[in-house]
C-alpha cells in the first residue's frame, strides 16, 4: 500500500477494441481498503495488478458498472482467484451483471470453487440511487441511462469530505446531474479528440469527446475532470493534445492519465 490516503489507480484506459493500452478499470484507494471497479476483457487483469504492485488480497470490494464484455470478463478471474485461494470478495451490482457473473463461473469453474459463490464471495445486488459502503468509502450508484445496455455510474465520499463522482462510458444524461454537479473529481469517458471526430466516429459508436466532456465539467462546475476510455492510436500525443483541447472549455484541473498511472485524491 502506498502512503498517500486516497488515490486513484488507472489500471487500463482504453476503449473495448484497444490493443496498445488495457481496456478501462480501475483501483481506489482508501486508507486500508481497495475497491476494484471494472476489470477488463479477460486475464491481462491480473499481469495489470502485478505491475501496478497491488496485491489481489487487498482487493475488499468490487464494483462493475455493466455487462459489456471489456468490463465484466476480467470479474470472472476475480473472482476465480478469490474462489481459489480462499479470500474474501464482495461484488457490487444491478441484477443482471450479478446473474451473468455467477452463471459463467458456475459453469466454468470446478464446483468446490462454485461453491463460495454467495459465502467467500458475495453478491450484492444494487438498485438505482441506492447508498452503499464499499472499499472505505461511501458509495451511491445511479442508472447512467444507457440506450445500449444498464450501466451504473457512483459517487464516492472520501474521508476529507471530497465527492469523486464517475460518469460510466457513455454520454452523459441530464437526469444524472444530481449525482455529478459540484464534485470535486469528474471521471468522464473522451472517446477522441473533437477535432479526430470524423476519424474515430465517436456518436456513432454512442460515446463523447474530449470537447464534450470538457463542456460538460465546466457546466456541472466541477474541479478536476479525469479523461479515460479512449481510442489507443495517439498515445504518443494524447496527454498533451487532450489536455489542450479540454481546456479551451474547461477551467478546472485536466488529468488525461496512462495505463498503471497513480492520481493522488
Amino acid at each position: 500500500m502506498h502512503n498517500e490516503k486516497n488515490f486513484i489507480t488507472m489500471l487500463g484506459t482504453g476503449n473495448a477494441l484497444a490493443t496498445r493500452c488495457y481496456n478501462t478499470f480501475f483501483t481506489l484507494h482508501s486508507k486500508e481498503n481497495v475497491l476494484l471497479v471494472d476489470a477488463g476483457g479477460g486475464n491481462g487483469i491480473l499481469t495489470q495488478l502485478e505491475r501496478a504492485g497491488i496485491c489481489r488480497e487487498d482487493i475488499s470490494d468490487l464494483f462493475v458498472t455493466h455487462a459489456h464484455t471489456d468490463h465484466l470478463l476480467g470479474c470472472i478471474w476475480m473472482m476465480r482467484m478469490a474462489l481459489q485461494f480462499n479470500y474474501a470478495l464482495r461484488v457490487w451490482s444491478h441484477k443482471k451483471v450479478l446473474q451473468l457473473l455467477t452463471d459463467i463461473c458456475s459453469q466454468i469453474l470446478p464446483r468446490k470453487e462454485a461453491e463460495g459463490i454467495g459465502s467467500l464471495v458475495t453478491m450484492n445486488c444494487l438498485s438505482d440511487g441506492e447508498q452503499f459502503e464499499a472499499g472505505g468509502f461511501t458509495m451511491q450508484c445511479f442508472d447512467i441511462h444507457s440506450i445500449k445496455e444498464r450501466q451504473f455510474g457512483f459517487t464516492a465520499l472520501l474521508p476529507d469530505g471530497q465527492r469523486l463522482c464517475c460518469l460510466g462510458d457513455e454520454p452523459f444524461s441530464s437526469r444524472c446531474k444530481q449525482y455529478a454537479e459540484g464534485a470535486d473529481w469528474l471521471m468522464s469517458e473522451a472517446f477522441c479528440l473533437h477535432e479526430d471526430r470524423e476519424q474515430f466516429q465517436p456518436y456513432e459508436k454512442h460515446h463523447s469527446t474530449v470537447l464534450d466532456a470538457a463542456r460538460l465539467a465546466e457546466e456541472l462546475g466541477v474541479k478536476n475532470l479525469i479523461l479515460y476510455h479512449t481510442e489507443d492510436r495517439t498515445l504518443d500525443t494524447r496527454r498533451q493534445r487532450y489536455t489542450a483541447e479540454a481546456k479551451t472549455a474547461f477551467s478546472g484541473r485536466v488529468l488525461v492519465p496512462d495505463d498503471l498511472e497513480r492520481i493522488t485524491l
